[in-house]
């Protein structure tokens, strides 16, 4: 007679850069750890073609089950005003949708664990109703894992918005974090952004661990400050489990575009192209993306780069349209002409690339990136050093960390009160990276980097060991 596999479930928000990890731990969890997997998805009533090809993907393993959860009708929500913002927008959808929760994990035969995401943390107390243990997974690195955890510290001994503060901020165990660099929703404490925030993060302690996609190696400080540092432990900080990086391993090339990517790579030197693209719903404003295209045609570096309908400025305009190639002909936002003079020396994409594939491509030799950790991550994994653009979220910090503290990136400079990154910057900085001695030093830097990653993830690794050790509690929970 056939032993029942161990049952939990995995439950991200919306956002593509927080499914894709949540997917890939759940993949983890079945391959590696023998469960059996329920993976629940928030679902609208508008189409999200980025999550129809994630969730249809050949790759999902025979014991990882999909369950969306009942659709919500953006439509019968107060989010018609043009200015509510994506957090404020995603969070409201995901409370509406975790009504259904409660009902949807006992038809489930009550999973004997909830791994969750940091904008669903309603979750806990629908868990806590049936006595599920409720776990964290949080899809950022661990300084900012510290941060978060932070947070009502310091919003309780600071009076004036945190961005007016003359020092840089001291988040104990990390590097101070610049006020320039603050993530956008703690900037005005007044607006609904950090009422989301705030509220969310205020949640942490009453996770029974949280899950970091990040390893020892790579941020040993801030991991240690978590795990043993006075101020967190008073908080109280559940456990913490770095188990990263866990990024999308397999990707389907499903149309003519992502072949002609690959097929265009082929053709090209090792370490010779420069990938750029901001992530899954990053977008530029139409000025910034006209000196972006011609400080790449000054560089005369090879490039694939994915455009997209540009926007009154820069940031997540495409966050909820991720994947949709409709109405985007490049030719109409790149400077005229464009096309043709760099024809031969660059690849033009219309919104949306396979990611994975051209990163571990042994052709790319530079990544021109938003900084968003799932990027961060993949970039690492296939050695592949950075230009830190930040648009939005955390990126600035990341973007800060990646290039002062880590050292697999590099940022193009912008002068005080400038708007915009001029051709000539981006000229520097992408010639830097492909092909100078600044470029050379990184590159070697990322390279050391990957070692330590694929390492963690060994059998006999430090992430493997962690995620072990979580998972053991689950199973020890069955008896």
């Amino acid at each position: 007679m056939e032993v029942a596999k161990p049952h939990v479930a995995v439950l991200p928000n919306m956002g593509l850069g927080h499914l894709i990890p949540h997917l890939e731990l759940a993949k983890r969890l079945v391959v590696h750890h023998g469960f059996h997997v329920s993976f629940l998805v928030i679902t609208t009533n508008e189409p999200s073609a980025a999550q129809d090809q994630l969730l249809c993907s050949p790759h999902i393993p025979p014991d990882l089950h999909i369950v969306r959860l009942p659709p919500v009708d953006v439509d019968k929500i107060d989010l018609d005003n043009d200015d509510v913002l994506v957090l404020t927008r995603v969070c409201t959808i995901t409370a509406e949708s975790l009504r259904s929760l409660k009902s949807v994990l006992i038809d489930l035969g009550k999973p004997k664990a909830l791994v969750t995401d940091l904008f669903a943390t309603q979750a806990f107390d629908v868990c806590k109703e049936l006595s599920i243990p409720a776990y964290l997974y949080s899809t950022t690195s661990a300084a900012f894992n510290a941060f978060m955890l932070y947070l009502p510290q310091l919003d309780s001994d600071v009076d004036i918005e945190f961005i007016d503060l003359p020092e840089p901020i001291q988040v104990p165990g990390c590097s101070p974090i610049r006020t320039n660099d603050l993530v956008d929703q703690v900037r005005n404490r007044k607006i609904d952004e950090y009422k989301w925030l705030f509220y969310h993060v205020s949640r942490l302690p009453l996770a029974s661990g949280i899950l970091i996609n990040s390893w020892e190696d790579l941020e040993p400080m801030p991991i240690k400050s978590i795990q043993e540092n006075p101020l967190f432990k008073q908080i109280p900080t559940p456990p913490v489990y770095p188990i990263g990086p866990l990024i999308r391993q397999d990707e389907t090339l499903s149309n003519t575009a992502n072949l002609e990517c690959i097929d265009w790579l082929d053709k090209q030197p090792p370490d010779s192209v420069l990938f750029l693209t901001f992530g899954s719903g990053g977008t530029l404003s139409f000025e910034q993306q006209t000196e972006l295209a011609l400080g790449l045609e000054l560089s005369q570096q090879r490039f694939i780069w994915v455009v997209r309908k540009p926007t009154d400025t820069a940031g997540a305009g495409a966050f909820f349209h991720a994947g949709e190639v409709k109405e985007n002909d490049p030719k109409v936002y790149l400077p005229e002409g464009f096309l043709n003079r760099t024809r031969g020396v660059g690849l033009v994409v219309s919104s949306w690339a396979p990611q994975v594939s051209i990163l571990s491509h042994p052709s790319t030799g530079g990544f021109l990136s938003h900084c968003g950790w799932n990027s961060a991550l993949e970039s690492i994994v296939h050695g592949v050093p950075m230009i830190a653009w930040p648009l939005y979220a955390e990126q600035r910090m990341n973007a800060t960390w990646l290039t002062e503290d880590i050292g697999v990136a590099v940022k193009p400079r912008m002068e005080a009160g400038e708007r915009i990154i001029g051709r000539e910057e981006i000229e520097r900085v992408v010639r830097m990276v492909m092909e100078g001695e600044e470029g050379k030093v990184v590159r070697g830097r990322v390279k050391e980097v990957k070692e330590s990653a694929a390492k963690a993830l060994d059998s006999d690794g430090s992430s493997y060991a962690s995620l072990s050790c979580v998972v053991n509690h689950w199973k020890t929970d069955l008896n």
